[in-house]
């Protein structure tokens, strides 16, 4: 790991938390949005949209859709249903992304077809992930949003380090090598033991108890898996588009999308089970 990409990452996480922690929820989705449209920019080029000008309407387009959402909430009385609406289309994007990293040839080719496809892929990702980090952090049912949410973004970091950890020193099984060759099973397993066992320990601090610590722990579980085939799906952006980053505004790391892909899958799927477990 280069001196750069340390640095980078000293900074980085600090800033994460202290959004997270010190803003309230209308200036925690402003912050948000301008990360998620950073990362769908990106996601709109690795898709073949290389025309500066056409990357723009349709970035705004998504932005006008998030201005629209939160309109549509406020109208509604400040609810917070049309949001986990999202998040739930969120869940249903993941699940079918998965069915498409089985078949790692379609929207491969450089056409028309295979664009339109990963842009409406874009906007399935971003936008419902963009809503769930929303309705974590206001908790509508409960208190301690922001805490829950660090809690969320905390299981996915916590997989990373432990799939990276593992894989280093355990890693020989390739999880799927024509899209991630560096991925092992070993990682995954590494990942997902460091993501449940963080979701457990800290959980109390957000708020949860000890009753609620094994539904805490099924969905870090889900958690984890969404968040590595978010990870894997941006992978195979990539190999389709030739590239080995998504970008390269954060040095050290490439662009904001190769930052966030996991978080992007994990945060609907978290959101989710909170709903619908009551924690």
């Amino acid at each position: 790991m280069t001196r750069t990409r340390i640095l980078a990452a000293l900074l980085m996480a600090p800033t994460a938390v202290a959004a997270v922690l010190l803003l309230n929820t209308p200036w925690m989705a402003a912050v948000s949005a301008i990360v998620f449209l950073a990362a769908l920019w990106e996601w709109l080029r690795l898709s073949g949209i290389d025309d500066t000008l056409a990357r723009t309407a349709l970035l705004l387009l998504n932005l006008l859709l998030m201005v629209a959402i939160v309109w549509a909430s406020a109208t509604g009385g400040g609810s917070l249903v049309l949001l986990k609406m999202l998040a739930v289309i969120g869940v249903v994007w993941w699940l079918a992304a998965t069915l498409w990293l089985r078949r790692y040839t379609f929207a491969a080719e450089h056409d028309a077809r295979s664009r339109v496809i990963k842009l409406l892929a874009g906007t399935l990702a971003v936008i419902p992930a963009w809503a769930a980090l929303c309705v974590i952090h206001a908790n509508e049912d409960g208190a301690f949003g922001e805490r829950w949410l660090l809690l969320a973004l905390a299981i996915v970091w916590a997989t990373d380090t432990g799939a990276y950890f593992a894989g280093r020193r355990f890693g020989k099984r390739k999880l799927a090598p024509r899209i991630s060759p560096n991925k092992t099973v070993e990682g995954l397993i590494g990942g997902v033991i460091a993501g449940v066992v963080v979701a457990v320990a800290f959980a109390p601090l957000a708020g949860a108890t000890a009753a609620q610590l094994p539904l805490v722990a099924l969905v870090a579980l889900l958690t984890v898996l969404a968040s590595v085939v978010g990870d894997l799906f941006e992978s195979l952006l990539k190999r389709h588009a030739g590239a080995k980053d998504s970008g390269t505004l954060i040095p050290g790391h490439g662009g904001v999308l190769d930052r966030i892909d996991s978080v992007l899958a994990a945060l609907p799927v978290f959101a989710f089970g909170q709903i619908w477990l009551g924690f």
